[in-house]
């Protein structure tokens, strides 16, 4: 199927093993489908796109090829005087573009080819390209259509009838994700799904070799070592990377190590549309106030990641707690301390059905082209899903949570992917999503047990503001210390100080004084307390929970305040 002259990318290599094997004659090739790629070899080696690697690669062999879409109809891309041939389409003033018609005689011309081939005649060897295969053929909402059912299984006959399968008929159809498209096609046995993952390192050495006569100033301080910039652009398309490099030529710019952090980023955000973001951190685990033992664990954790011992990395984190108790700084702590790129999960959901499951196949193909990488899915009780699919939600929900299972028990992932989820509700995540094999660490960040760690709190947050709170300051204030305080609450505290600070002429210990008389607590008491239960409950090891918070586990935990 392929040129022999062309070293194959593995997804290709995939096909073609497929088809030269007899195993099948459709593919749905899915992922990465709309990006730039490397077409040709040796001084003919361009930039295009899959239609042009198709025709120029693996489709070389094939006599006569065929593409169908929405927007061009049918077109011959090879073997036109051979087609001609074909009775059928004399009297016929142009190849049709609408579906039906289209998709009707395309049938018609591989059974009439298949035939030839039955009855000993030369037959040609034929192929046909779907473009967007998801907008002929889409997954049906609120039912579908009879036609749209009559499409899919005609082009379903294409890789499973008999009569076509013993001929020389491919059919590949291209769609950014197998969850658009028909069931009947989607699910079909006699169709294999040909992943096309985001471009690999050596993929995007070569595209800057490429573009290097084009762009040389942006590329003049990698010049001499390419796969040291294609590390850090992993995660990014290769029409991404061609954009960025002609902006900076044409700005006449260089590609500085520091702005490359940044452009990246904007890169991988732009390209997947607001379904996530990279979390850029400066600071280090040493920037929490206490939770000495925690930090040492996970301290562990990223030393035995670092070295590569992957054998006792957690498959995931679970951090929870009452809210305002940093689960969410403790993460950005956590990436500057590993040194990763972190990402955040944002709103992947949509209101059309099919979207959400297209957005969530997208960005798993983002962690996998990452590498190692950390995902925060923060507030993880609203954005995971349920087993069982509410009424009302055509079952997204129920997708969304196996898509998410399936994802995060992936072995294969195990020192490559790191989960970690945050809630103040982890008893509302489901119950398989966080166990061990998914989840195998849960945290418990705990608020201030005692007026003396509420005032370090205090202490330490008001030094990032340049305020010197002294120690000998407790003993007055103790008393008006609010119970459990958080480093939310503390944070707001510090500010309210420093403002009075400034604008009062006050001493810190006088501004912190009437702080502190003022001072409303934000979160009510029992719904604080019951938080501060279920983070007992869900922590992993005893040892991550103060001992006067220890409980019996069989006691029945406190009431939910909110119900």
């Amino acid at each position: 199927m392929a040129d022999p002259n062309h070293i194959l990318p593995a997804w290709a290599d995939e096909l073609t093993t497929g088809y030269e094997s007899g195993a099948c004659s459709q593919f749905i090739l899915y992922g990465n489908v709309n990006d730039r790629r490397l077409v040709g070899a040796g001084d003919s080696r361009r930039l295009g796109s899959l239609r042009e690697f198709l025709l120029d690669t693996l489709l070389v062999p094939f006599d006569v090829v065929l593409s169908f879409d929405l927007g061009n109809g049918v077109r011959v891309e090879k073997g036109g005087e051979i087609l001609a041939k074909w009775p059928q389409l004399k009297g016929l003033p142009e190849l049709p573009r609408q579906p039906r018609p289209a998709v009707e005689l395309l049938t018609h011309y591989f059974r009439f080819v298949a035939n030839l081939g039955r009855l000993g005649q030369d037959a040609p060897q034929v192929a046909c390209i779907v473009q967007a295969a998801e907008l002929l053929l889409p997954h049906p909402q609120d039912g579908g259509s009879a036609e749209t059912s009559t499409l899919a299984l005609l082009v379903r006959e294409w890789g499973s009838d008999a009569l076509i399968t013993r001929h020389a008929v491919a059919s590949l159809l291209v769609c950014e994700n197998v969850s658009d498209l028909h069931p009947l096609l989607a699910n079909n046995l006699h169709a294999a799904r040909v992943k096309i993952p985001l471009p690999e390192e050596g993929e995007i050495a070569a595209l800057l070799v490429q573009l290097q006569p084009d762009c040389p100033l942006p590329l003049q301080p990698y010049a001499a070592d390419f796969p040291a910039l294609a590390r850090q652009l992993v995660g990014a398309t290769l029409g991404a990377v061609e954009q960025m490099l002609k902006r900076l030529q044409y700005r006449q710019e260089v590609l500085t190590a520091e702005a490359l952090v940044s452009l990246k980023k904007s890169m991988v955000e732009e390209e997947y549309g607001g379904l996530v973001t990279f979390i850029e951190s400066h600071k280090t685990l040493d920037a929490i106030h206490g939770n000495e033992m925690i930090k040492a664990w996970l301290r562990q954790d990223v030393a035995l990641w670092q070295r590569g011992d992957l054998r006792a990395l957690p498959m995931g984190y679970l951090l929870c707690g009452p809210v305002g108790t940093g689960k969410t700084y403790f993460v950005d702590c956590l990436a500057g301390e590993a040194g990763v790129p972190v990402v955040k999960l944002k709103n992947f959901r949509d209101k059309w059905v099919g979207s959400t499951e297209g957005n969530l196949e997208k960005i798993f193909r983002l962690l996998h082209a990452l590498g190692r990488c950390i995902v925060f899915v923060d507030e993880a009780d609203q954005a995971l899903g349920r087993r069982t699919a509410s009424s009302g939600d055509s079952g997204v929900s129920g997708r969304v949570y196996s898509m998410l299972a399936e994802e995060m028990s992936d072995t294969d992932n195990r020192g490559r992917i790191v989960w970690i989820l945050a809630s103040s509700r982890p008893d509302l995540i489901e119950v398989d999503l966080k166990r061990p094999g998914r989840i195998d660490v849960k945290i418990p960040l705990f608020p201030a047990l005692s007026a003396g760690e509420g005032f370090g709190l205090i202490q330490a947050l008001c030094r990032r503001l340049e305020l010197t709170i002294p120690d000998t300051a407790l003993a007055a204030l103790e008393p008006a210390i609010p119970l459990w305080l958080t480093p939310g609450a503390a944070e707001a505290l510090a500010v309210k100080v420093y403002r009075l600070a400034r604008t009062a002429g006050l001493d810190e210990v006088e501004a912190l004084r009437r702080t502190l008389a003022s001072y409303q607590v934000p979160v009510p008491h029992d719904v604080m307390a019951f938080q501060i239960d279920l983070a007992v409950r869900e922590a992993s090891d005893l040892d991550f929970v103060p001992l006067a918070l220890r409980v019996n586990p069989a006691a029945p935990p406190v009431g939910d305040p909110t119900v």
